[in-house]
């Protein structure tokens, strides 16, 4: 299923307002179940997580910054 540009922009924004903001408090209140770790594997461990969320919604980014396709 093809997504049209103007769609996949809406959903590209209501992603980064509303899902990462989300996304970062489970991700701190994740790690800060556990005993704090060093802080290169704490580091670590939030570049993973910060390239985690991007990987299933690359298709929904791709392109978005380029002129409307369609237009």
């Amino acid at each position: 299923m093809a997504l049209r540009y103007k769609t996949r922009k809406r959903l590209s924004l209501l992603i980064l307002i509303v899902g990462l903001p989300l996304y970062i408090i489970a991700a701190v209140s994740i790690v800060a179940l556990f005993d704090r770790p060093s802080i290169l594997v704490e580091l670590m461990i939030y570049v993973g997580l910060g390239v985690l969320w991007a990987i299933p919604l690359k298709a929904v980014f791709k392109g978005i910054g380029q002129p409307d396709p369609d237009a």
